[in-house]
C-alpha cells in the first residue's frame, strides 16, 4: 500500500500546509467517511462545518477557508482544491488492467491496418482493413474499429465501443465503454409508395485531439461532411450528437443531453444535463444551457439560457417566479 506524509502530498500540489500532522496517508475520501488515515478537501466554505465532525488528519482546502485545522490535523491551502486533489487522487489511482501481451492472440487484425509503436489490443478486437492506430494507444477488449479509420497517439478505446468506417479520432482521446462513433444519423423522408425511405449516411466523424467520450454516448456520421468535435471537448455518459453537428474547442456536455442534426456549438459552450438543442441551431462562444433545457432557436456568446423552451436565464428566473406567486395568490 503506498503512503505519503503531508509533504510529499505538498510537493506535488504546491500549496501552503497549516497545522501539523505525521500522520501517513494511504487514500482518499469525502470528509464525512474519510478515515485518520484518508485525505479530504474542502472546495468551498459551505462543507467547513464537516470538518469538526470528520476523521481526515488531512484536508486540501481553498485559500478563504477560515476554519483551524485543530490538534494533529494539517490544510494544505490552494487556489483550486478541486484541482489540487485532481493531481492527488492520481497519486492513489489503481493500476489500469494488465496486457500480458501487446497484442491479444484472439484480436482480428486486418493485414492492412498499420498498428504504431506500443499500441495494446486487447482480446476480442477488430481491427479492419487500413485502419491507423498511433503509437502507444490501448484498446481494451472487444473494441470494433472498421475500415480505413484512424486513431491517434496515446488515446484509450474502453471495451464494446464501435468505431464505424472512416472516422477519425485524435490523440490523448479517452473513448468510454459502449461508446459508438459514426453510426448513421437519422435521416428519413416520407414516401407515399414507401411510407419511410432512408436517407444515406455517407459522412464520416472528426474527433480532435484531447477529447473524452462518456460510457455510452452516440456521435453520429455526417449525412454527407462530417460531424465534428474539437479539441478538448468533454462529453458525458448517455449523449446523443446528431449528424452534421459541429463542436468548437473544449464544450462539454453533460448527461442525456442531447443535439439534433447540424447544430453548431462555439467554443467553450457548456451544455447542462438532460438539455435538447433542436436541429440547425447554432449557440455562440461560451454559452451555457442550464439543465434540463430546450433550445429551438440561436443562442448569442456568452448568455446563459433555462427553461422549455430556452429563454435567457434572468427572463426565466422572473416567468418562474411570477408563476409562483400566482400559485400563491390563488391557494389564498
Amino acid at each position: 500500500m503506498r503512503s505519503y506524509s503531508i509533504q510529499e502530498i505538498n510537493e506535488v500540489i504546491n500549496g501552503v500546509i497549516y497545522g501539523n500532522t505525521s500522520q501517513s496517508i494511504t487514500a482518499t475520501e469525502q470528509l464525512e467517511k474519510a478515515t485518520t488515515s484518508e485525505i479530504s478537501f474542502i472546495g468551498n466554505k459551505k462543507y467547513e462545518k464537516y470538518w469538526s465532525t470528520s476523521n481526515a488528519s488531512i484536508a486540501v482546502v481553498n485559500e478563504d477557508i477560515s476554519i483551524e485545522p485543530g490538534e494533529n490535523r494539517a490544510f494544505i491551502k490552494v487556489k483550486n482544491a478541486d484541482l489540487a486533489m485532481s493531481q492527488i487522487l492520481a497519486l492513489f489511482a489503481p493500476p489500469t488492467p494488465i496486457f500480458h501481451n501487446n497484442i491479444h492472440k484472439t484480436a482480428t487484425i486486418d493485414e492492412t491496418a498499420i498498428i504504431g509503436e506500443g499500441a495494446k489490443i486487447g482480446a476480442g478486437c477488430y481491427i479492419g482493413p487500413k485502419v491507423e492506430i498511433g503509437a502507444n494507444t490501448i484498446i481494451y477488449p472487444n473494441v470494433t474499429i472498421l475500415d480505413e479509420s484512424t486513431i491517434g497517439k496515446n488515446t484509450i478505446i474502453w471495451s464494446g465501443t464501435v468505431v464505424r468506417e472512416r472516422c477519425h479520432i485524435g490523440s490523448e482521446c479517452i473513448i468510454h465503454p459502449n461508446a459508438t462513433i459514426g453510426a448513421d444519423g437519422f435521416g428519413f423522408r416520407p414516401c407515399t409508395e414507401k411510407g419511410l425511405v432512408k436517407i444515406p449516411q455517407i459522412g464520416n466523424v472528426i474527433i480532435g485531439n484531447g477529447v473524452e467520450i462518456g460510457a455510452n454516448s452516440c456521435v453520429d456520421r455526417g449525412k454527407f461532411s462530417s460531424t465534428i468535435l474539437g479539441d478538448g471537448c468533454k462529453i458525458d455518459n448517455l449523449v446523443q450528437i446528431g449528424h452534421n453537428s459541429k463542436l468548437g474547442k473544449f464544450c462539454i456536455m453533460a448527461g442525456n443531453s442531447g443535439l439534433a442534426g447540424s447544430v453548431t456549438l462555439g467554443n467553450g459552450v457548456i451544455i447542462g444535463g438532460s438539455a435538447s438543442i433542436k436541429d440547425h441551431t447554432a449557440i455562440g462562444d461560451g454559452a451555457i444551457i442550464g439543465a434540463g433545457s430546450g433550445v429551438i432557436g440561436d443562442v448569442p456568446a456568452g448568455k446563459t439560457m433555462l427553461g422549455y423552451p430556452a429563454v435567457e436565464a434572468r427572463d426565466a428566473l422572473k416567468q418562474w417566479a411570477t408563476l409562483k406567486r400566482m400559485a400563491c395568490a390563488i391557494k389564498k
